[in-house]
């Protein structure tokens, strides 16, 4: 079960990153107006299957994840700093899949260069895990952070 779980979560996200560009390639021939249209309703799909996809992970955590009240509530409130966080990184990587659709093809090198710079910048995931890590670490018992840093990390994934 937690492995069925964990591949719909997966193929979810694949769809949060692929739609952006599937939708701003296949609006080619449509004039201005429907584009800003069409963008604004996938924006907010996005925006809702994010908001899905962090419920769905949060469950599969709260599900896996046995604490007592005390370790709970210390550690879902470090949780909701390193989701907003990481929604921060994936808003960010968000728009630069965007841009990159938007102009791939009349991208120039430096505007490719400037794309992968700023894909790069937001490549600190892993640091999100470990600094919400560290951030539970007097709460609980050892075995319980090493549990939830295996789940925050397969979920992140």
């Amino acid at each position: 079960m937690k492995r069925i779980t964990l591949s719909v979560l997966l193929l979810v996200g694949l769809g949060v990153v692929a739609s952006p560009m599937a939708v701003a390639q296949g609006t080619g021939s449509h004039s201005s107006t429907s584009n800003n249209t069409a963008d604004a309703i996938t924006d907010q799909q996005l925006a809702l299957l994010r908001r899905d996809v962090r419920l769905i992970k949060k469950q599969l955590i709260a599900a896996n994840l046995t604490l007592t009240d005390n370790e709970a509530s210390k550690f879902w409130q470090v949780y909701e700093e390193y989701s907003a966080d990481m929604g921060k990184i994936n808003d960010t990587r968000t728009a630069i899949i965007k841009d990159y659709s938007d102009e791939y093809g009349t991208l120039t090198d430096d505007q490719a260069d400037n794309l992968i710079r700023r894909w790069t910048r937001t490549s600190n995931r892993q640091n999100c895990v470990s600094a919400m890590c560290r951030s539970f670490e007097k709460s609980c018992p050892e075995r319980k952070r090493q549990r939830s840093f295996n789940l925050t990390a397969a979920s992140a994934r």
